[in-house]
This record gives C-alpha cells, structure tokens and sequence, in this order.
C-alpha cells in the first residue's frame, strides 16, 4: 500500500477531470453492475507510464467535443485494494494490470487496454484510440 499523501496528487488529476473515485468494492458494484450507461473505467497508479501516457491520454479524450462515455470512474491500484480488486472481477478475462482502462456499454466490457497496451506509448496516441473507442460505443 502507497501512503494517502503520495498518492493524492494523482488521485486528484483524473477527479478534477471529471471522474469518480471508487473506493470500496460496494460503490463499484453500484456503478458497474447493470449500468445502462456507457461507463469508462480508468484503474489508475504510481507508475510512469501511468503519469506519462494513461492519465493524460484519457483526461485529453474525454475533454473537448466528441462522443464520450456517460460516466467517469476510477480506482487506485496500490491504495484501494478492495476496490480495485472487484473492479477485475468486472474486467474478466482480461489478467490484472495497472494502469489499465475499460469502457462498459449497458453492464458488457467492450473494450479494454492493458497496460503493456499504454507502456511505450504517448498521451496523444491513447487519446486518439480512446477517441475511436467512444466514436464506436458511445
């Protein structure tokens, strides 16, 4: 576990654009089962490709004009164990990976990116795939 005060910053980077914070497995289940919506998960950490490429690159996608996703969630891997550990339940088939995103249409997983998916890659080229993903499902 990550101590509260490293991790705040980052935590607050995906909330003040507009996302949710998940921290026990039961507001998971409240937003991610049976969701008529369209939902995009981002399971959220302390590593570089995280600060690199995954935050910005989803903060860029889901800000500006375009089709998004109805509702923005996030875990933190490292801090909310619980809640990120039934977040993957709903990831299923996909192993555990942080950072990661998920994008939910009507309660289905449609779309998941790895995290190996995010590693090597900038914040500009997960904003334009995501963008694409939205364009598709949203």
């Amino acid at each position: 576990m990550y101590p509260p005060e490293l991790v705040a910053p980052m935590k607050k980077d995906l909330v003040d654009a507009g996302f949710q914070q998940l921290v026990t497995p039961q507001e998971v289940d409240d937003v991610l089962e049976k969701s008529n919506e369209t939902i995009l998960l981002v399971v959220n950490s302390v590593c570089g490709c995280a600060a690199g490429a995954a935050r910005p690159g989803v903060k860029m996608a889901v800000s500006g004009e375009g089709k998004k996703p109805a509702k923005l969630v996030t875990v933190f891997a490292g801090v909310d164990s619980d809640a990120v550990q039934q977040a993957r339940t709903y990831t299923l088939p996909y192993p555990p990976s942080s950072p990661c995103v998920a994008l939910f249409k009507e309660g289905k997983l449609v779309h998941f990116i790895e995290r190996h998916q995010i590693e090597g890659n900038n914040a500009q080229t997960i904003s334009d795939h995501l963008k694409k993903v939205f364009e598709h499902y949203c």
